[in-house]
């Protein structure tokens, strides 16, 4: 899969606000400087922090040689990097073609990057450990009700799976409530548990939290952790309707890790919830 656009423009606006703090302007300073060398173009201190906080997508090639110029960077190879930097953040994800569905694709486009995937699922289980007709099984569940659309979001949540396959895949740690096991469909329930024993290994993890644990830190919903091998980490945190939010603010990620510990901490051992799932097979079977 392509890498993800998503990254690369946290990366450019992260980069290009530190070339400006780095070189002592303020964004109202850093238009103004701009106007002066690009007096054809719009250039207001709003259009900075649009760039800064990725409201515009696509920095054009111009706008960023303004903006080098005026944060001081002269050397030919740091320039082009950044051109390189701006040119991949402006392409399309790999699941472009499921934007109808997908809506921005923001969280889909990040996992497809990170070196890390830390997750706590509530309610049902993780995308990425679902087999077909479990997934099939949860959008009907969702209200989805055209058999094409479901096809097609069936498809995308196996070709998300593809990362797992990789030669560099993602370490996944995946922390699913007793919930999500109770409310496994009848028909799909013997497949999807056998598919969640033969997936582990030591880079993927699973463990269960069970009912016994009473009442514990993550009550507040599912939310998955992405790290990433050189840029911040990011949280996508799930919301009612099947939306989410991206959380990126440092303190609030710190918080979500807390959250995650004191999870993890209570739910059973690795080699338990392997013992755990185990038992669920067994009685079905």
């Amino acid at each position: 899969m392509a890498a993800s656009p998503t990254l690369r423009r946290r990366r450019l606006a992260r980069q290009l606000l530190r070339l400006r703090e780095e070189a002592g302007l303020t964004a109202k300073q850093a238009a103004a400087e701009a106007k002066k060398r690009a007096p054809e173009k719009s250039w207001f201190e709003a259009k900075i922090t649009r760039i800064e906080t990725r409201k515009i997508l696509r920095v054009r090639d111009a706008d960023l040689q303004v903006l080098l110029d005026v944060y001081g960077v002269t050397d030919t190879d740091e320039r082009e990097a950044y051109r390189k930097l701006a040119r991949e953040a402006a392409k399309s994800g790999w699941w472009f073609g499921y934007r109808d569905i997908l809506g921005a694709g923001t969280y889909i486009d990040l996992e497809t990057e990170a070196s890390r995937i830390r997750t706590y699922q509530v309610q049902h289980l993780p995308g990425l450990l679902q087999t077909e007709g479990y997934a099939r099984a949860m959008i009907r569940a969702g209200g989805v009700t055209d058999e094409e659309e479901v096809d097609r979001r069936v498809e995308v949540r196996m070709m998300r799976q593809h990362i797992l396959a990789r030669a560099d895949a993602p370490r996944l740690w995946a922390i699913v409530d007793e919930t999500a096991f109770r409310k496994l469909p009848s028909e799909v329930a013997a497949d999807q548990i056998r598919h969640l024993l033969a997936v582990q290994r030591p880079s993927l993890r699973i463990q269960v939290l069970p009912d016994a644990v009473g009442p514990h830190a993550g009550m507040d919903g599912s939310f998955v952790i992405l790290d990433f091998p050189d840029d911040p980490s990011a949280v996508y945190a799930e919301q009612t309707g099947g939306s989410g939010l991206l959380v990126e603010d440092p303190e609030q990620i710190t918080l979500y890790e807390t959250v995650l510990d004191h999870v993890q901490a209570a739910a059973l051992s690795v080699e338990d919830s392997r013992a755990w799932i185990q038992h669920q097979l067994d009685q079905l079977d």
